[in-house]
C-alpha cells in the first residue's frame, strides 16, 4: 500500500502486543482487507469480489486462509450499510448476519462493525498532504465540523464533530435525501428517473448506477440513440475518447455532487471542509478539479460568500476507511469510545471544564440517577449553576444538549458504571444501594464478556472432557467457587474433589497422574501454598487450569489461564464481583462439557443446563 511508508514514519513502530488487528471495508461490490500490525501500519492488503462468496463468513475465511497461524484477537469492519443492533441485513447485497455470531466463528475477542462513511469520516483527522486534493479555494477553520460524502455503489454521507477528547462521527444515511434539481436539464433527468421510482434520492443519481441513469436520461433528452454504458465506460468515454454524451454526463454528475456537497456544508456548518470519498471521483481527480463541481458548490444565492470560505477536498489515498476503522477500534480498546465509558469521560475531562461546569460534572459522577431523572431546572439547582451552564457542560462533551446527553448516559448506566463511581454510602436508601450493587455487577459482566479469551476457554473444555479426574484447589473466598465447580462436574461422572486447605491440596497434588486436571482458583494468584501445589501437580504430569489474574504468578505456572482481571478493593470489601466472574467461567466450562458428554449422561446434562438457566 502506498501509504505504508508514511504511516511507519508518522506512527509508532511498536507492534501490538496481542497480535495484528483485522480491518475490512466491505461494500456491495468489493471487500478490502488488511492487517494492522502497529498503529497506522497496514500489511497484507487484499481486495476480494463480493459476488464470489455466499456470505460474509466465507468471505472472511477466504482472506484469513492466507494467514493460518496468525492469532487475531480484535477486528473492525466498515460496512456499506446502516448499522443498528446485532443483526445486519445488507441493503445492496443479499447477505445478513449476526455480529456476535461472526465474532464467535472467527474466535475474536472484539468485533466492531460501523457504517463505511462513519469509518471514512473518522479517517479524516489523520489525512493530509498527498492524501488530499483541494478543489477550489477556502481554508479549514480550526476545531470545526467536517463533512464527508462520496459516490460509489451508493452515496455515503457523514460528518465529524470535534470534542475536547477527540471526535464524534455521525452515523448518517444522508444519501437518501430527496434529489433537488438545479436547472431544466436536471429536472428532465429527475422526470426520467421518476419513470422507474416514485422516490428519487440523491443516491439514485449521484452514484455509479446513478451515472448510468444520467447517461440514459440525457440520451433520451437529446434524441441520441446510444447503447447503455457502465459508469467506468462513461468515465473512459469522456476522458479518453472525448465522447460528447459521456462528457455531458460527467458534467451533470459533478454539478449534482457539488449541489449535494453544498447542502451538507450548510446543514452541518462544516467550516472544517467538505471531503469527497468513494470509488468514483478519485479516478477522474484531475478532470474533476476543473469540472462544474466547485462552481455549483458555491452557487447558493445569499449564501455564496458563506460557502466560498469552506474548502473542498478529494480523498486520494487508497483505502482510507482502514484508517478510520483502525482509529475506532483503537479508541474502543483504550476504553475511550462508545456508550460504555461515558462516566469515565466525564471524570477524565472534568479538570478541563470551567468551574461551573465542573460542579455539573461532580453531580453527574456522584448522583447519576438524579441527573437522569430530574429536569434541567432541578439539575441546575442541585449543581448550584445556571441552566445554560448545564447545556454548556453537555456540549463540552460533544452532545447537542441535555436530552442528547441523557439518552447516551442512560444506555451507559445500564452496564458500565465503574465500581469506583458507585460506592455504597451510609446515606443511600435501600433502593439506591440495591441499584448500585446490580449496576456494578452487570457492568463487570458485560466488560468480562467482551474480553473473554474464547480460544483458552475452548482448550480448557477439551482438557476437561478427556480428564481422568478433576481437582479444585482454592482458599478463602474462592472456596465457594471450587465447591460449585465440584458439584457441577461430578454430575458428568468425572471423579471430582475440592480442597480448600493448603496442607491437603499439596498432599493431593502429589498423587496426581498424567490425564488429571487441576482447576486452581485465586483472585490474586499469588498465594505461596497454592503456587507450590500447582508446581507439584505439573511435576506429576497433570494439567492446571488457572482462574486468576492474567498477570499473576499462578497464570504463568498454569497450562491454561482463564483470566479474571476485575479489580476490587479487597481490603475494604469481599471480592464479590470477582467471585461472580469466576463462577461464570465454571458455568461456561460446564455447559461446554455438557455439549460433548456421552449419550448415557445426556439426561444429567439437560438437568445441569436447566439448572444454570442458559
Amino acid at each position: 500500500m502506498t501509504k505504508d511508508l508514511d504511516a511507519e514514519q508518522k506512527y509508532s513502530r511498536t507492534a501490538y502486543a496481542d497480535g495484528p488487528r483485522l480491518l475490512a471495508d466491505i461494500g456491495a461490490t468489493h471487500a478490502r482487507f488488511a492487517l494492522e500490525t502497529a498503529p497506522g501500519v497496514l500489511r497484507a492488503v487484499r481486495v476480494l469480489m463480493c459476488d464470489d462468496y455466499a456470505g460474509i463468513v466465507p468471505l472472511l475465511h477466504s482472506y484469513l486462509a492466507d494467514h493460518v497461524g496468525t492469532r487475531i484477537h480484535h477486528a473492525a469492519f466498515a460496512l456499506a450499510n446502516p448499522i443498528s443492533g446485532d443483526l445486519i441485513r445488507m441493503t445492496n447485497r443479499d447477505w445478513q448476519f449476526s455480529t456476535d455470531e461472526v465474532r464467535r466463528e472467527l474466535g475474536l475477542s472484539t468485533l466492531l462493525i460501523v457504517n463505511d462513511f462513519t469509518a471514512l469520516a473518522m479517517s479524516l483527522p489523520v489525512l493530509s498532504g498527498d492524501s488530499l486534493l483541494q478543489v477550489g479555494q477556502g481554508a479549514p477553520a480550526a476545531n470545526a465540523v467536517v463533512g464527508v460524502l462520496g459516490p460509489g455503489t451508493g452515496l455515503g454521507v457523514s460528518g465529524v464533530i470535534p470534542t475536547l477528547d477527540g471526535f464524534v462521527t455521525l452515523g448518517s444515511e444522508g444519501g437518501h435525501v430527496n434529489f433537488a434539481p438545479a436547472d431544466e436539464r436536471e429536472f428532465a433527468i429527475l422526470q426520467f428517473a421518476w419513470r422507474e421510482w416514485p422516490h428519487v434520492s440523491n443516491e439514485r443519481l449521484i452514484s455509479g448506477p446513478g451515472m448510468e441513469i444520467i447517461y440514459r436520461a440525457l440520451a433520451d433528452r437529446n434524441g441520441v440513440d446510444a447503447a447503455p454504458r457502465s459508469s467506468p465506460d462513461i468515465i473512459s468515454g469522456a476522458l479518453e475518447q472525448n465522447d460528447a454524451l459521456c462528457l455531458e454526463t460527467l458534467e451533470c454528475f459533478c454539478g449534482m455532487l457539488g449541489g449535494a456537497a453544498a447542502n451538507l456544508a450548510v446543514t452541518l456548518g462544516a467550516f472544517g471542509g467538505i471531503f469527497i470519498g468513494g470509488g468514483i471521483v478519485p479516478r477522474m481527480a484531475e478532470w474533476f478539479a476543473k469540472s462544474p463541481f466547485r462552481a455549483r458548490f458555491e452557487a447558493k444565492g445569499r449564501f455564496t460568500d458563506y460557502l466560498a470560505q469552506i474548502p473542498t477536498y478529494v480523498i486520494m489515498t487508497p483505502n482510507p476507511a482502514f484508517y478510520g476503522v483502525a482509529t475506532i477500534l483503537s479508541e474502543h480498546l483504550r476504553g475511550r469510545s462508545g456508550a460504555n465509558t461515558l462516566m469515565e469521560r466525564v471524570q477524565h475531562l472534568q479538570h478541563e471544564l470551567s468551574p461551573a461546569e465542573q460542579r455539573v460534572a461532580t453531580l453527574v459522577i456522584e448522583h447519576p440517577r438524579k441527573v437522569l431523572g430530574e429536569p434541567i431546572a432541578e439539575i441546575a439547582r442541585l449543581a448550584d449553576v445556571s441552566q445554560p451552564t448545564v447545556i454548556r457542560f453537555c456540549r463540552s462533551l460533544g452532545f447537542l444538549g441535555l436530552a442528547d446527553f441523557k439518552l447516551k448516559f442512560a444506555s451507559s448506566l445500564t452496564g458500565t458504571i465503574p465500581v469506583r463511581h458507585s460506592q455504597v454510602r451510609v446515606s443511600d436508601s435501600t433502593h439506591d444501594l440495591s441499584a448500585k450493587v446490580i449496576d456494578n455487577t452487570v457492568s463487570a459482566i458485560l466488560k468480562f464478556r467482551d474480553q473473554l479469551d474464547v480460544v483458552s476457554i475452548d482448550r480448557a473444555i477439551q482438557l476437561l472432557r478427556k480428564a481422568n479426574r478433576v481437582e479444585f484447589y482454592a482458599m478463602g473466598n474462592a472456596r465457594v467457587v471450587a465447591l460449585d465447580g465440584q458439584h457441577k462436574f461430578f454430575r458428568f461422572r468425572i471423579p471430582t474433589s475440592a480442597y480448600g486447605d493448603s496442607h491437603l491440596f499439596n498432599l493431593a497434588a502429589d498423587l496426581l497422574k498424567p490425564g488429571d486436571v487441576v482447576i486452581a482458583i485465586s483472585t490474586s494468584g499469588e498465594l505461596p501454598d497454592l503456587l507450590t501445589a500447582v508446581d507439584t501437580a505439573r511435576a506429576a504430569g497433570a494439567d492446571v487450569i488457572a482462574i486468576t489474574s492474567s498477570k499473576s504468578a499462578l497464570a504463568k505456572k498454569a497450562s491454561i489461564c482463564l483470566a479474571v482481571d476485575h479489580s476490587e478493593d479487597s481490603t475494604t470489601f469481599l471480592s464479590m464481583i470477582s467471585r461472580i466472574l469466576q463462577l461464570l467461567l465454571i458455568d461456561i466450562m460446564s455447559v461446554g462439557i455438557s455439549l460433548g458428554v456421552p449419550e448415557e449422561a445426556e439426561e444429567q446434562s439437560r438437568l445441569l443446563i436447566s439448572h444454570l438457566d442458559i
